[in-house]
């Protein structure tokens, strides 16, 4: 049974000052929370409504009901168990190689997504601005599934960060050179803006290598791209560069 005390803390754990004061965070779903665990991340308490993850320390498990459950979830359709995690320590920013540079993305789907691209696509480093969503949101991290555990994410200040960097640096517009021909590296900084505004015009200003997705719908009316959709076609053709 979850006490109250409990169901009052994992709520609060739903917003981030409570998660940042707690250094706490929520995973929700068997796989999601197994490969954090695979991947060392330091448990608080799991509930759970099954007999699953028998390897977890009996004390630092709690068999719930659907009931209380969906008390502390946050999907609208609980899953089977739910755990809270400590956060890791912050690493050091690893500034070689391909880097992904997000800029006021606000969607958790989008963050969570774009996530797991950069996993599958051997992306080891994704910047955030200090405007773009939190990572520990609950629905960035069920959106990962266990992604969260092998990219390292960062949030700067990213105009200071692209301003210093020595890397080459990439950004997505609607006006640029044609990403299917163009001469693409193996290191860079890859920024992808704000699903509504784009990339901040401040930060437009310093980067030198404009990218655009052609369209090649006969009509050409649509206005844009979904920003994880797009990160998705950057990240392929980046990688494609290199075969």
């Amino acid at each position: 049974m979850v006490s109250k005390n409990q169901i009052k803390l994992i709520s609060s754990l739903h917003q981030k000052k409570h998660r940042q004061t707690h250094q706490l965070f929520i995973a929700e779903g068997i796989k999601g929370i197994q490969e954090l665990l695979d991947e060392h991340f330091e448990l608080d308490h799991l509930y759970t409504t099954q007999s699953d993850f028998e390897a977890v320390p009996t004390k630092l498990k709690t068999v719930v009901s659907e009931a209380d459950l969906k008390k502390i979830s946050a999907l609208a359709s609980p899953n089977t168990c739910l755990a809270v995690f400590k956060m890791p320590k912050v690493k050091a920013i690893n500034s070689s190689g391909l880097i992904v540079a997000l800029d006021d993305i606000r969607d958790p789907g989008n963050l969570g997504t774009i996530l797991r691209l950069c996993d599958w696509f051997g992306i080891q480093q994704l910047i955030c601005s200090k405007e773009t969503v939190d990572v520990f949101n609950p629905k960035v991290v069920q959106a990962t599934m266990g992604s969260i555990a092998r990219v390292n994410v960062t949030y700067v200040d990213l105009y200071d960060y692209i301003a210093n960097s020595k890397l080459a640096v990439f950004g997505t517009f609607m006006e640029g050179e044609n990403i299917y021909t163009s001469n693409l590296p193996q290191d860079g900084i890859i920024v992808m803006g704000n699903e509504a505004n784009g990339i901040a015009s401040d930060l437009e200003k310093i980067i030198k290598n404009r990218l655009t997705i052609p369209r090649f719908g006969t009509l050409q009316k649509t206005e844009s791209l979904n920003v994880a959709t797009a990160t998705a076609i950057v990240l392929s053709e980046f990688r494609r560069a290199t075969l």
